[in-house]
């Protein structure tokens, strides 16, 4: 990866900047709901409108789906119409809609949720648009450092775990929307002033068509990279969405003594916001020790450590109820192993697609979020169905199997035919 010094004298900066601040946001909205779902879930209870267990999870699984899904939408439109149009228009639906559950505080609806989730898709989908914008002003020497910048956004869902439920505590859930609202109104309107598209004699714009999206998809690669992705992102948002549901149904007395201890904290929700936030942590700040280790060792070597890992540490949370700093330190390294399978993936994905990589970064990214919907869909099931969450995090593991399983199947084929001339490890 090229040095930060190396940015000096090229691209814009500016935009590089506010590129940043655009995904950084963006990230933490979309993921608002996780740390917020059990307070949300007992207003709307104390107002007539109890929610099981697999209508929580569909409330947190919506933003990641949509998410998903929009990356490809927008992805369109930074081809038609350029970055900053589709980054502004998008960042209105999100303001709009964290504006509207604010005002409707604690007379909303969870129908009325969803449709807020769904806005809040548009967020999610700013990967899209921030990695292009900032990737258009560089040459392809500095793009790992500027799409590293760029792309330094996803802890968001860090700070979300921290500062939420607190600001829950003190003014009410619907408190975090307005915040929500008024930090993306301000990081909108820098972003209108500092970000610029890049012109024509820096970057020349070479839209996508359906049948490029199509011809892709008919490669088996594309899919084996979209089951991995689905694997490794899916598992890192869908676990951090619903982090904080699952301590509060699982270590609600052990954390108010905790919270009572040692952090002289004692409302619970606050702590449990805490410990998803160390745990998730781990993986948002991990992604680059992969892509570094499946540089060294390569990337099919590096998934099958950190695939590996994942499944026994997921398996060893379905067989039994751990105590709990175990729990959390068994969390942690599950999410410190799939943010640097993430890295590892995206190691392999531009020695695969070098010429297609806008293209397969949409498709491979809609996987990952479709991949998180299943995980979340899948823990509400369990929960709701049995009562515990063994049987969800036994169907992750199998699934985490089944990925080691198409590594075994392929890198034979891929160190033979295009690993060898990739010029990277495989």
């Amino acid at each position: 990866m090229a040095s930060f010094k190396a940015l000096k004298g090229q691209g814009d900066a500016k935009t590089l900047f506010a590129a940043f601040l655009y995904f950084d946001m963006s990230f933490m909205v979309w993921t608002m709901l996780g740390p917020l779902a059990t307070e949300i879930a007992h207003s709307l209870a104390a107002h007539g409108e109890a929610l099981d267990q697999n209508q929580i999870a569909t409330l947190l699984a919506i933003p990641i789906l949509s998410g998903a899904l929009l990356r490809i939408v927008l992805g369109f439109f930074v081809d038609k119409v350029g970055p900053k149009k589709t980054a502004i228009t998008s960042q209105i639906i999100v303001i709009a809609s964290l504006f509207y559950a604010y005002g409707r505080g604690e007379s909303i609806t969870y129908n009325e949720l969803l449709l807020v989730a769904l806005g809040l898709g548009f967020a999610g989908a700013s990967f899209a648009v921030a990695l292009p914008q900032a990737g258009q002003w560089y040459p392809p020497k500095l793009q790992g450092v500027v799409l590293g910048i760029a792309g330094a956004g996803n802890i968001g869902v860090v700070l979300d775990f921290i500062f939420a439920p607190k600001i829950a505590e003190l003014w009410g859930w619907e408190a975090v929307f307005l915040a929500g609202g008024i930090l993306s109104t301000v990081v909108l309107i820098a972003y209108i002033f500092l970000a610029k598209d890049a012109p024509r004699s820096v970057y020349t714009p070479r839209p996508k068509k359906l049948v490029d999206y199509w011809k892709l998809l008919k490669d088996r690669d594309s899919w084996w990279f979209m089951l991995f992705y689905a694997v490794s992102f899916g598992g890192f948002v869908g676990f951090a969405n619903y982090m904080k549901v699952y301590l509060m149904n699982t270590y609600q007395a052990e954390m108010a003594t905790v919270g009572a201890s040692i952090f002289h904290e004692p409302n619970v929700q606050v702590i449990a916001g805490y410990f998803g936030a160390l745990t998730i942590f781990a993986g948002a700040v991990l992604r680059p020790v992969g892509g570094g280790v499946a540089d060294k060792i390569g990337g099919v070597k590096s998934l099958y450590i950190f695939f590996g890992a994942v499944a026994a540490l997921v398996a060893l949370m379905g067989v039994t109820k751990l105590p709990f700093f175990m729990a959390i330190a068994v969390l942690f390294l599950i999410m410190a192993a799939l943010g640097m399978a993430n890295g590892a993936v995206f190691q392999l994905v531009p020695q695969r697609f070098g010429k297609d990589i806008g293209i397969m970064t949409g498709l491979i990214g809609a996987a990952g979020g479709i991949g998180g919907t299943f995980l979340v869909k899948t823990l509400g099931w369990a929960k709701e169905s049995f009562n515990s969450y063994s049987v969800g995090f036994f169907i992750f593991a199998a699934l985490v199997l089944l990925a080691i399983g198409a590594i075994s199947l392929v890198k034979t084929r891929w160190r033979t035919t295009w690993g060898a001339k990739a010029g990277g490890m495989i």
